[in-house]
């Protein structure tokens, strides 16, 4: 990969509030003002298009940030060889951004479908490995289902081939031969089991992120006069393989990633991140088990035993935010950055930036102020029914922070 242009000299020293300033990239230029003596800088820093990142991003996660915000900061803030960690990766936009850019991926998340997500990314097998592994696939054995419920979701027989595949995986990782290629099968089933067109396994039903309860997708059937169509697993699968790896993919020698608490990454030795670019859970928005338990059914994990933070107090979500703080100061390099972004909530009543801020009093980190990417909602936001600057989160609010020695 070029190495591209960077804003800071050998010694690593940048001036990211002066660059902010100046940025005119989309041809406005940066408004500047301050709250509490800490500037905002308010643009538009990256394209609102759709689809503009690498294709290998494109798995469908609740509540994950574009590919454009944490390259925006890996490129001015890092170079190649540096680590940069993602504490609540998700899907894993920060981790396999940084592997596309040749530094090296750090993730953690509670959630354990997220390394699911994102270690099939970081080293992907080739297409052709892939339609291989699927030809292996015993797919005509799979004749039965034992889920007679979900039947709201699947024809009979595409039930019968994801149940099938489902304990074909299972089994394999019990017996620790699960390789790359199973690993990235397994990845693009679990993101293929519910959506709202042909390219899912379902029939019709909620935006991909998240899954329904079986009574409220037998209701949408009902609504709708839909029975579920045959879907073809292995086909479905290969197309969306095709799809995610037509960029090619990233080549990682050296990563970590774990399942863990935010603040309980002792595995992550002291002063070694370059570069944090996250976003917490927001309080209580996302419910964590009524979204993926078909996903965790899928993989062979009860979400109840998900430790999801959820903070319908403020103060309880501060305080989250401090212990992650602490941690983030711990792992972080002296000169090091940590770009925190959270969002408008609660109709705008709610502007957690500040209570970043707050959590970051007494800790060696310097707050160079928050950066509003301020843009009109994109489709996937208006299918909701909210209106930008109206409602829900309006606006990527990421406070910068830098490591003091």
């Amino acid at each position: 990969m070029t190495r591209q242009f960077h804003l800071f000299d050998e010694d690593r020293t940048v001036d990211l509030a002066g660059d902010l300033r100046r940025f005119a990239g989309y041809g406005t230029a940066t408004e500047v003002s301050s709250v509490d003596g800490v500037p905002y800088f308010i643009n538009e820093f990256w394209t609102s298009r759709q689809r503009q990142a690498h294709r290998i991003h494109e798995i469908s996660y609740r509540a994950c940030f574009k590919p454009q915000l944490p390259a925006f900061f890996i490129e001015r803030l890092s170079v190649p060889g540096d680590i940069v960690y993602d504490p609540f990766m998700g899907r894993g936009t920060t981790p396999v951004e940084a592997a596309l850019r040749c530094r090296v991926p750090y993730g953690n998340d509670t959630n354990p479908l997220s390394r699911i997500f994102v270690e099939a990314r970081i080293n992907p097998p080739a297409l052709a490995a892939v339609q291989s592994r699927l030809k292996q696939v015993p797919w005509d054995r799979f004749s039965g289902y034992a889920h007679e419920e979900l039947l709201v979701f699947y024809h009979p027989e595409t039930l019968a081939h994801i149940e099938g595949l489902r304990a074909w995986l299972l089994e394999r990782e019990a017996r620790g031969v699960l390789d790359e290629a199973d690993r990235w099968i397994r990845m693009v089933a679990v993101n293929r089991l519910t959506g709202h067109s042909s390219g899912f396994f379902s029939v019709y039903t909620l935006p991909p992120n998240q899954a329904v309860s079986v009574e409220s997708q037998r209701k949408i059937n009902e609504k709708r006069r839909q029975v579920p169509p045959f879907r073809d697993v292995a086909a479905i699968i290969a197309k969306k393989s095709k799809t995610l790896l037509a960029d090619g993919g990233p080549n990682s020698a050296e990563s970590l990633f774990l399942t863990r608490q935010s603040h309980e990454t002792d595995a992550i030795p002291e002063g070694r991140v370059t570069l944090t670019v996250t976003s917490p859970p927001f309080l209580d928005i996302v419910n964590y088990e009524a979204d993926n338990w078909l996903r965790c059914w899928f993989v062979g994990v009860d979400p109840r035993d998900v430790r999801i933070s959820r903070h319908r107090n403020v103060d309880d979500w501060q305080a989250f935010t401090r212990s992650t703080l602490v941690e983030l100061a711990r792992v972080t390099r002296p000169g090091g950055h940590i770009a925190f972004e959270v969002g408008e909530v609660r109709n705008g009543t709610v502007r957690l930036e500040e209570n970043v801020i707050a959590a970051a009093k007494g800790l060696p980190l310097r707050t160079i102020g928050v950066m509003v990417n301020d843009q009109a909602f994109t489709k996937t936001s208006n299918c909701w029914g909210v209106a930008n600057n109206k409602g829900g989160t309006n606006t990527n609010r990421i406070v910068i922070f830098k490591r003091e020695a």
